[in-house]
């Protein structure tokens, strides 16, 4: 009788007659003929991909036997050769215990590389429709013998040729096939069946045939782009468009294993669009039940490769990472000269809080991959170690939980998602062309945009990841993992964690930082960073803009001394100083005279001891500084007043009793003007101050950062107080002029 009439029956005699005692006799007898489904799988060690194929297997309730476990594995490198005899050898023993019992359906799939899709009775009923006694998969390319590619039977649609990561059959069958090995561990498995497959009287007696149309079995290789995501409500299924079938076991053989990774960050359940992430709060690590002794101890390396803008409020950040400071060792390396004097502050202000610092400088003359080499062997041979953290200078943390995070996912290898400001450049890569480099992948965008959250299995990271200590020590042991051929760095250590089967994530569930662009870093300057508003423009503002300068437009913050003048925050006390430090380094101050080559005509009616900020380089820099920083707030207080945000006239003046003490009353040749306070009265200076004569009106204690903004012309004739002592400095911008 049929499995599903039989199945039928069950569920009406269990609505009729439940409380029966014949319906429970009735039943026992009916589940006999029931076929009952077993997997067989081999795996000699648990590796990333061994765990991944029990979880889906566990979804689904199958019943799994693991062969072989603890075995020293003797089958070759079959991801590159041939090999996988001992997979036969191991089948067949186990088959032998086995070989008597005729309901019983065995399944004998690879576990490495390979996922469930859909559980048992799926299975069980596409195999009863196949009408045999023994199912092989099917896939497009011929292996490993192409000779034999004609004496496979033809077939009109479908794949033709055998592969042996999948078979499905009645247990005498299955035995009846593998009580035929008599090779070594190192034979081909695959060669071993096709062989039996292509005898036609086997294939007959043994009533064998493929699965052609990927009804239970989905091999990848050479199937790709026959291949999508089917998202269903509660889980997501592989769908072959070229069958239009749902196969139930998804296999990444050959040089597919990375197009399976990404098929499985959603199969089974993994992540749809309904529930988000199914599993990622699961086997994670619980820092609430941690004192803060008992949490890891961790090994940071930063890596200093080029000059970096903001280096300064880079290592800062790393030190306000909520973590426990003794339980962190430094490792740095830098490769700059222009760095030395960054990290020696840094080592100077903090080398009593952290547990260990090492430095290795320029002049070791190491290279990228020797470098990161050396500090993860730090932690490698360092029983201790039990987390190492590799954060190149580029990456701009700005979660100060990043560290816990990234270690409560409890991966081998994991990421935090980190991007660059307003652009799709990450550092992951969500697939690799066949070549090894970048390839977008379907989700690409959608991760790096948060539009889908998880924690995602990936090909390639870089700048910024965590590694267990424990992983170093037995997956990652051997050395050099940063130093392949023609590879870069963090592409040999990703392609040398592939091929150990370790996996590695990217987790996009937090915002942790962005990534800072170092291409156009100009050290040329003397404080360098000031020329970052185009290429780094969020890391520019938070260094250089006044922290309260949003307050204007949320809670008004500004105030209007006398009529038509209003006084803001624009400047932090970092931008004013490096300013005034960049006028004095260049040091060519005008002397206040009429005449002046550096203006149209050479004549200033008007003169100022000044240097303009062309004079500098620092004129186009201005100017962006002036659009998006001051315009905001002329059309907040100068209603209707559209500034084109343009200025001919941009200096920083110098005020001194000895040179120039005040400026006689004049009008600015603009529609308004701003003057910006770049030190503080009282301290840095005595006297000065603005005033303005048709009102009378008079400020005598101007704020450092802060700015003035009046009308230029007509109304607001006004003079320079007299400075008493000290040293004045203000910028100041002639705007629509």
């Amino acid at each position: 009788m049929h499995i599903f009439k039989l199945r039928k029956i069950y569920t009406f005699l269990w609505i009729s007659f439940n409380e029966s005692q014949k319906f429970c006799n009735l039943i026992c007898l009916l589940q006999e003929y029931i076929p009952k489904l077993l997997v067989l799988t081999v795996a000699t060690e648990e590796t990333d991909g061994f765990l991944r194929f029990m979880r889906s297997a566990d979804y689904f309730n199958y019943t799994v036997k693991v062969l072989g476990m603890g075995e020293v594995w003797k089958g070759g490198d079959v991801g590159r050769s041939i090999g996988g005899g001992q997979k036969v050898r191991l089948l067949k023993n186990a088959m032998e215990a086995l070989a008597d019992q005729e309901d019983l359906v065995v399944l004998s799939v690879d576990s490495y590389d390979l996922i469930f899709a859909g559980g048992p009775e799926e299975i069980l009923r596409k195999f009863q429709q196949a009408n045999h006694k023994v199912l092989f998969a099917a896939e497009g390319l011929v292996w490993p013998d192409k000779q034999l590619a004609d004496k496979y039977p033809l077939v009109r649609t479908g794949k033709r040729y055998l592969n042996s990561g999948g078979i499905i059959g009645y247990a005498p069958y299955i035995n009846r096939i593998v009580s035929q090995w008599n090779l070594h561990d190192n034979d081909d498995d695959q060669l071993f069946y096709t062989k039996i497959y292509l005898d036609p009287l086997q294939r007959e007696s043994l009533n064998m045939t493929l699965d052609h149309k990927c009804q239970i079995f989905q091999n990848l290789n050479g199937a790709v782009d026959e291949v999508l995501l089917k998202f269903g409500t509660d889980r997501v299924r592989v769908r072959n468009t070229a069958y239009d079938s749902l196969p139930v076991v998804v296999h990444g053989n050959g040089n597919t294993k990375m197009y399976l990774n990404y098929l499985a960050n959603y199969v089974p359940n993994a992540w749809n669009y309904e529930h988000g992430c199914s599993h990622c709060d699961d086997d994670v690590v619980d820092f609430s039940q941690l004192k803060v002794g008992e949490y890891p101890n961790v090994l940071v390396g930063v890596f200093i490769e080029q000059p970096t803008p903001f280096l300064p409020e880079f290592f800062q950040r790393l030190l306000t990472l909520d973590y426990p400071k003794d339980k962190l060792k430094l490792f740095v390396h830098n490769n700059e000269v222009y760095h030395e004097k960054h990290i020696q502050r840094f080592w100077e202000e903090n080398k009593n809080v952290l547990n260990s610092f090492k430095v290795v400088g320029p002049e070791e003359n190491l290279s990228q991959g020797e470098a990161r080499n050396m500090a993860m062997d730090l932690c490698r041979q360092d029983a201790t170690c039990d987390y190492y953290f590799s954060i190149d200078s580029d990456v701009m943390l700005t979660n100060r939980q990043t560290l816990k995070l990234l270690i409560e996912q409890n991966r081998k290898i994991i990421g935090p998602l980190v991007t660059r400001h307003g652009k799709l450049w990450s550092n992951f890569w969500g697939a690799l062309s066949l070549d090894g480099y970048y390839a977008r992948s379907e989700d690409y965008v959608d991760i790096v945009q948060r539009k889908r959250v998880g924690v995602w299995n990936i090909p390639y990271m870089a700048h910024v990841y965590l590694v267990k200590g424990s992983a170093l020590r037995n997956e990652l042991k051997e050395r050099n993992y940063f130093v392949l051929e023609k590879l870069d760095p963090d592409m040999a250590l990703c392609r040398n964690a592939r091929d150990m089967g370790v996996f590695m994530y990217i987790t996009n569930r937090h915002e942790f930082g962005r990534l800072i662009s170092t291409a156009n870093y100009n050290i040329s300057h003397y404080n360098n960073d000031l020329w970052q508003i185009f290429e780094n423009p969020v890391d520019w503002k938070e260094k250089y803009i006044h922290s309260n300068y949003t307050r204007i437009f949320t809670d008004n913050y500004l105030e209007q001394p006398c009529p038509d003048v209003f006084w803001f925050a624009v400047f932090s006390e970092k931008a004013c100083d490096e300013l005034v430090e960049e006028m004095e380094h260049y040091g060519s101050w005008s002397g206040g005279k009429h005449q002046d080559k550096r203006i149209a005509g050479g004549y200033e009616t008007v003169p100022t001891d000044d240097i303009h900020m062309k004079q500098i380089g620092f004129e186009k820099e201005w100017l962006h500084f002036i659009r998006e920083f001051i315009s905001p707030v002329t059309l907040k207080v100068f209603s209707g007043y559209y500034t084109k945000g343009y200025a001919l006239m941009n200096f920083v003046v110098k005020y001194t009793p000895e040179r120039q003490a005040y400026l006689r009353p004049h009008h600015d040749s603009s529609t308004f003007t701003i003057n910006i306070a770049l030190n503080n009265k009282g301290i840095d200076f005595q006297g000065g101050g603005c005033r303005f004569h048709r009102y009378n009106c008079s400020i005598e204690s101007p704020r450092k950062g802060w700015s003035f903004m009046h009308p230029g012309r007509l109304t607001h004739l006004h003079e320079g107080l007299p400075t008493t002592g000290g040293t004045r400095y203000i910028a100041v911008s002639f705007i629509d002029p």
